[in-house]
């Protein structure tokens, strides 16, 4: 089977950060854009600004701080492809802690031990079945930790097409969380609907209205 190799530099552009330039610490991500920075960076530059570093969406008006969201699967990758790169940074980061005559963080000692046990995932031929368990419920409680909107308030929205030009939905009744945005609402119909892409123009022409929100 042959394969390609990817130089590093040839995708630097996708696990950097846009405003440090470095690569993505603690990688956070703008719910509304997908755009993804180290998270001290984005949160310094929010409190200044309310759009994307990116793109210049507005995030929101007064509370961009809380549309965004802590997105692991893109830091295991950067810690995947650059080496060295998380051991590094645990390492600075306990060195900060000790400085300040700090006890290190529970969650920096975890990724620090989740680090080794990667390196090292075998001791004397075998991995210890506690050290298994104590793994995956370490995973389903950061999972839980993620889902961030499943505690959120909920609203029940009807969906109705008010145009000729567009089929209705099968179920024009959604329930979510109340942060949800209209451009969430945009982008969850152009998928069921499959349109390939969408404007605000286009919509206002469309029809396509969002009749009645109950809580």
């Amino acid at each position: 089977m042959l394969t390609r190799k990817i130089k590093l530099w040839d995708i630097n552009a996708h696990i950097t950060c846009r405003l440090c330039s470095g690569y993505l610490i603690d990688a956070t991500t703008v719910t509304e854009c997908l755009h993804t920075f180290c998270r001290s960076c984005l949160v310094k530059y929010l409190e200044e600004n309310n759009t994307c570093p990116t793109c210049r969406i507005v995030i929101h008006q007064s509370h961009p701080l809380q549309y965004i969201g802590h997105d692991r699967t893109m830091q295991d990758i950067v810690y995947k492809l650059v080496p060295g790169l998380q051991e590094a940074e645990m390492r600075k980061q306990r060195e900060f802690y000790h400085k300040l005559g700090m006890e290190v963080p529970g969650d920096i000692k975890g990724e620090t031990c989740s680090a080794k046990q990667h390196l090292d995932p075998h001791r004397n031929g075998e991995t210890k079945a506690d050290d298994s368990a104590h793994k995956e419920a370490a995973e389903e409680k950061q999972e839980e930790d993620n889902d961030y909107h499943r505690s959120d308030e909920q609203v029940s929205i009807c969906l109705e097409c008010n145009s000729s030009k567009l089929r209705g939905l099968k179920r024009k009744w959604i329930r979510c969380s109340a942060q949800a945005t209209v451009l969430h609402l945009k982008k969850f119909i152009a998928k069921k609907l499959n349109l390939s892409s969408f404007n605000e123009d286009a919509w206002a022409a469309g029809g396509v209205a969002v009749c009645r929100a109950l809580v």
